[in-house]
């Protein structure tokens, strides 16, 4: 079992290979003067059990060629399976046509990726979960809920809590942690005038002297969060935390993360941290790494990975 990185979030390929006790494999990922991306694997690769940690994040494109390259040389490298680790899953979001002749280009994505040579893909709360069927290779979606529930129990055991989904799309998940922490969960009806607009409208469910949590996969502009947190605030809520999956924040997210009624916004290491994330007083990246890790473990040595949410 060989680990490779390319340069997107090499801090939490570092963290999984300390948790894996397996060194990264040397290699150069650059780019040429016209910005090409060049890969080169310094060490042996040929019949190894590959796995490149790669988020395809901001800057999505390049960091998605880094991925597509480094799995071509893998492939003409003569390694016997190679595993894409990705995190976090760029494009995930156009998972269907939202209007007439748009593309669906997660799917595009998924099949950039089994045509440079991909084996398998390793990746962590999809934004729906019906792209792992995009790819024709067996792919493993993991869930942020068991590192998110762990972290909750800890830190709000003797809080009143409710759980709360930003959106109809994410019940699911919001009811998922509801259940691991016997929580009761409530619901935010929220309708969008345009992209990058939200408006919330109603609240399904009583919030009244409860801390609230709202789950959610990505953070982008954070607008409909902080539109959440207010909502809840004065639906009654003593205190609104937020736990994402995926901290994208881009734009002037962070100012407005900082401005809100958020008490903290808790996001995994899926993406790199940018330094004003990592300056903000209210939010906070809990690491995924031994979750990653032991899927990968799991996989080199051809065991379950389900059992890691039973």
């Amino acid at each position: 079992m060989k680990i490779l990185t390319g340069n997107s979030n090499r801090p939490l390929a570092e963290a999984i290979s300390a948790y894996l006790n397996l060194p990264l494999t040397k290699a150069s990922v650059r780019r040429f003067s016209d910005m090409e991306v060049f890969v080169e694997i310094h060490e042996n690769v040929r019949g190894e059990d590959v796995f490149i940690i790669q988020p395809t994040s901001y800057p999505t494109n390049d960091n998605l060629m880094e991925l597509l390259v480094t799995i071509d040389a893998l492939k003409r490298g003569s390694a016997s399976r190679i595993t894409a680790v990705i995190p976090y899953y760029g494009y995930a979001r156009q998972d269907r046509k939202s209007g007439p002749r748009t593309p669906i280009s997660a799917k595009l994505v998924a099949n950039l990726i089994t045509t440079a040579g991909a084996d398998r893909v390793l990746t962590m709360d999809l934004h729906a979960g019906q792209i792992q069927g995009f790819f024709d290779i067996p792919t493993d979606n993991l869930f942020a809920a068991p590192v998110f529930s762990k972290d909750i129990h800890e830190r709000m055991n003797k809080e009143p809590l409710t759980i709360v989904s930003p959106d109809v799309g994410g019940v699911l998940r919001a009811r998922a942690i509801a259940k691991r922490l016997d929580a009761d969960l409530a619901i935010i009806d929220k309708r969008r005038e345009k992209a990058g607009v939200s408006e919330v409208m109603n609240i399904i469910g009583d919030v009244k002297g409860q801390r609230c949590i709202l789950i959610d996969d990505i953070v982008d502009s954070a607008g409909t969060l902080c539109n959440a947190a207010m909502a809840l605030k004065d639906a009654g809520a003593t205190a609104v935390s937020a736990y994402i999956t995926h901290g994208v924040l881009s734009g002037g997210a962070v100012a407005r993360v900082t401005a809100s009624p958020l008490e903290e916004l808790v996001m995994t290491d899926s993406i790199q941290a940018t330094e004003a994330v990592r300056v903000a007083h209210n939010i906070r990246q809990i690491s995924v790494a031994p979750l990653l890790g032991e899927a990968m473990r799991r996989i080199s040595d051809e065991q379950s990975v389900s059992c890691l949410f039973d």
